[in-house]
């Protein structure tokens, strides 16, 4: 048999299903079988919450029916997904990481859920986060803390901190992480991972936990940019359930595989955002800026036009239009109401009776500086309106340069320590991220791995492009991975004997 399991994607599988190397059912014990030696035990990573109970009878309904007819029941069959547990699985427990929903099963699939299986993709587990999205950091009052398969005693980052380690580990093809934030770039930067967030409202929010809503947005996180793109064809599409992906009656429907170029970089302008960098007398960001640095060469021998860029007042914008304080405890509490199956059904009450981990030193902001109401916050439309404004900057500055994208690290810092964790060394909204430029301009933004450290730590490399133009950045993601391949799995899980 020549399929390998590890590392693989959606075309390889498909193709090792269509010679008889391999079926639905075996695809789906051995992902169960690497979740057994190395999440739950070996290295203990502790991405998984949940193990879906069917997840191995819809496996053996597709090689039933695969061997009837000889056609895929679609684009994703047999396609084990991992999925962050912010999104509701009928059937599955979903306690978005929190202990107040322990042992919630909804009765229906989010939108996202529904096209993944439409598409034929096997729901095999639910990953780990922190209560309710707050944090970039693997703490959760349900699951505990997650580790970074690289290196054990280092953070995956958050909030998708289970699908950023489980699909670096191998324990799924590919996987569906949230960003509001950063939320899947940052994992995805810690993790040797390719992971998109798009421009809000063309993948629907219906059944997912909110943080700040108009910004929220699910999207794939996998080993290849390829991975992303097909992930991405069957998650867009309108919902009449959420008003926001009006968005994508608007971007209409692209074939975004199609746009995989391995030769874009050729004279494409890349616009390098040195504001973004960390400080260079700082070792730790000296470390991720060399990797950065080596990325956006090769990217210039690649024979791409690469010039420096300045956003203006770029921290004072990002502080600013910042609207988790603001928005978050009414989104949050919004969609608990509805969910009487809860023992709690509000973040104070959650908060007073203590039932949510300790390190989330930003719920606890949400909570105790949150107002109820946003519209009553006196703040509230300035910063909102600041967004518009700091979007149409950005995008003055990409149009003066002639360039097709911004680029800068992902994150600043490579993986923290548990230890600079537990002792407090950072708070969210000090984290030194950069995903936050993208997130709230509303653009659209990918993490691809751009090697690692000399310590062997993971490195993302942000790339940021003009709404609705998704198909641009994959098409740049996909020429730079081509001519570097630099994701590589971690020594932690090994293939299995």
């Amino acid at each position: 048999m020549s399929f390998q399991l590890e590392e693989t994607t959606i075309a390889a599988i498909h193709a090792a299903y269509r010679a008889g190397e391999i079926t639905c059912a075996d695809l789906v014990d051995r992902y169960l079988a690497r979740i057994k030696a190395y999440d739950k035990q070996g290295p203990a990573i502790n991405s998984i919450v949940t193990v879906s109970a069917r997840a191995a009878e819809e496996a053996r309904t597709l090689d039933e029916a695969f061997a009837r007819s000889k056609t895929f029941e679609g684009p994703l069959h047999g396609i084990p997904v991992v999925v962050k547990d912010q999104v509701e699985t009928a059937g599955i427990m979903t306690t978005f990481g929190s202990v107040v929903a322990d042992g919630y099963v909804p009765e229906k699939d989010a939108t996202v859920i529904a096209n993944l299986r439409a598409a034929g993709a096997i729901i095999l587990a639910k990953t780990t986060l922190p209560d309710f999205a707050t944090s970039w950091f693997a703490y959760s009052s349900k699951s505990a803390t997650t580790k970074n398969p690289y290196d054990l005693a280092r953070d995956p980052g958050g909030s998708s901190s289970g699908t950023g380690a489980a699909v670096a580990a191998n324990f799924a093809a590919v996987g569906i992480g949230e960003d509001t934030g950063g939320s899947i770039r940052v994992p995805s930067s810690f993790n040797s991972l390719v992971g998109l967030k798009v421009t809000p409202g063309l993948i629907s929010r219906t059944g997912m936990s909110p943080l700040v809503l108009f910004q929220d947005s699910a999207g794939p996180m996998c080993r290849t940019v390829s991975d992303v793109a097909a992930l991405l064809e069957v998650l867009v599409g309108f919902d009449a359930e959420d008003p926001y992906t009006a968005a994508a009656v608007i971007a209409g429907e692209v074939k975004y595989t199609a746009y995989l170029d391995s030769a874009a970089l050729t004279g494409a302008t890349i616009g390098v955002v040195p504001q973004a960098f960390g400080a260079a007398d700082d070792a730790e960001a000296q470390s991720v800026n060399e990797v950065i640095e080596q990325a956006i060469a090769a990217m210039n021998k690649a024979g791409a036009t690469i010039v420096d860029v300045e956003i203006p007042d770029l921290m004072d914008q990002i502080l600013y239009s910042s609207l988790y304080i603001n928005h978050s405890k009414h989104d949050i509490d919004s969609f608990l109401a509805k969910r009487p199956q809860l023992t709690l059904r509000t973040t104070q009450e959650i908060y007073d009776q203590k039932k949510y981990h300790p390190n989330l030193d930003l719920f606890e902001q949400i909570v105790q500086d949150g107002p109820a109401d946003p519209l009553a916050d006196p703040e509230y439309w300035p910063r909102y309106a600041a967004r518009e404004k700091f979007q149409r900057n950005v995008i003055n500055v990409m149009a003066k340069a002639g360039a097709i994208a911004l680029v800068f690290p992902t994150v600043q810092l490579p993986p923290p320590t548990r230890a600079d964790l537990d002792g407090k060394r950072w708070t969210v909204l000090t984290y030194p991220t950069n995903t936050l430029i993208a997130a709230q301009t509303w653009m659209p933004a990918i993490s691809v791995p751009a090697g690692f450290t000399k310590d062997g730590l993971p490195v993302g490399i942000e790339v940021v492009g003009l709404p609705y133009r998704e198909a641009d950045l994959l098409s740049i993601a996909y020429s730079f991975e081509q001519l570097t391949k630099y994701r590589k799995p971690p020594a932690s899980t090994p293939p299995l004997e």
